[in-house]
């Protein structure tokens, strides 16, 4: 059915068994590998280039160089895994140096070690953010070490890496109305949660949204266009033991993706996790260019025109597909007047 997820699927299973070392099945390891993770945090002091350049009497360059840190302040596990680290510098610091010191602002560069060796890269953007908000609250004092930035970089796993693997736990079956309100760009509001829940709830639509796979007009016109409709904010009650959802909509696209999100969780790997949303959005755009492939034909081609018709039939989204080519078609007359009919086909087939 998902032939691309499939083989995603069969390549991290590779990986996973052909980087563990020693004895035993690698699946009996798992749990607890994807469980260790490791963070530090370097702080170093930098001066001007002058004093830098300084030479001793015998024309030696100055010993006064940058301490390398000893191995032994590596933590280092025993198997591979993905790094990820950064480079900050705190502007409030930079902005009120002056020009005459020699010593330059202190800068922090932060690490995290964790997951599989390449399981890190997925999460990108979920690892800067998480590094910004390190960064808004990052002093010189060192008791802010022990009472706010140790206990912050201790949670990076946890907040970057797990919140997509605890909301398909959570929401199970229920999970293709929150894909449905991602890919429709529907608003979400989340009722009677606690905030683990409701920030890991809007992390998911964010990493499943289209965002930075289509135009930015696009997803700005779409976001209002979807707003204007007879759509209402999906509503996430989460006072009761099972979340409720109010004024949901699921397609037969989201619904087998659902399907191969719950079909992951028995292995309990969050980069897989990772792994499927990507396979998810990348489906969606391919999707959507072939629409938009068969909507030009159409333009002068009854065939095409008929494609267009087997195509939102079987391709499981037609509803949202054809929403987003609207917007993105809207100052082009031949494509609006086949958008028109491929709408009227689409509410036709769905009365029957």
């Amino acid at each position: 059915m998902l032939p691309s997820l499939q083989e995603s699927v069969d390549g991290d299973e590779r990986e996973l068994e052909s980087s563990e070392e020693g004895g035993g099945p690698a699946e009996e390891r798992r749990p607890e590998r994807f469980s260790n993770s490791y963070y530090c945090l370097y702080g170093y002091q930098g001066y001007s280039s002058s004093e830098q350049a300084a030479d001793s009497d015998d024309g030696s360059p100055s010993s006064a160089t940058p301490e390398t840190p000893s191995a032994e302040d590596f933590s280092i596990p025993e198997f591979r895994v993905g790094c990820y680290y950064c480079l900050l510098q705190q502007e409030k610091l930079l902005e009120t140096a002056t020009v005459e010191s020699n010593i330059s602002p202190p800068e922090y560069v932060t690490c995290f070690l964790g997951g599989s060796e390449k399981g890190l890269e997925l999460f990108r953007l979920e690892l800067d953010m998480y590094v910004q908000g390190l960064k808004t609250n990052l002093d010189s004092e060192k008791s802010n070490l022990e009472t706010y930035i140790k206990p912050y970089l201790r949670s990076w796993f946890e907040d970057s890496v797990c919140p997509i693997q605890r909301v398909v736990q959570l929401f199970q079956e229920k999970l293709a109305f929150l894909l449905h309100a991602a890919l429709s760009y529907t608003p979400v509001e989340v009722k009677n949660s606690d905030e683990r829940t409701k920030k890991d709830i809007h992390r998911f639509l964010s990493a499943a949204s289209l965002q930075g796979l289509i135009q930015e007009g696009t997803m700005t016109s779409l976001c209002i266009a979807m707003t204007e409709e007879q759509h209402r904010s999906v509503v996430i009650d989460c006072s009761g033991p099972q979340p409720q959802f109010h004024n949901a909509g699921s397609n037969k696209f989201c619904d087998d993706w659902m399907q191969a999100f719950l079909n992951g969780a028995e292995g309990g790997n969050p980069f897989l996790f990772r792994q499927i949303v990507e396979n998810f959005k990348l489906k969606a755009i391919q999707d959507t260019n072939n629409l938009k492939r068969f909507i030009r034909q159409a333009e002068m081609n009854h065939y095409a025109l008929f494609k267009c018709f087997v195509f939102l039939k079987n391709c499981g989204s037609g509803d949202v597909l054809l929403k987003i080519v609207k917007v993105e078609q809207a100052e082009m007359p031949e494509a609006k007047n086949v958008i028109t009919v491929l709408e009227e086909f689409m509410r036709e087939t769905a009365v029957a």
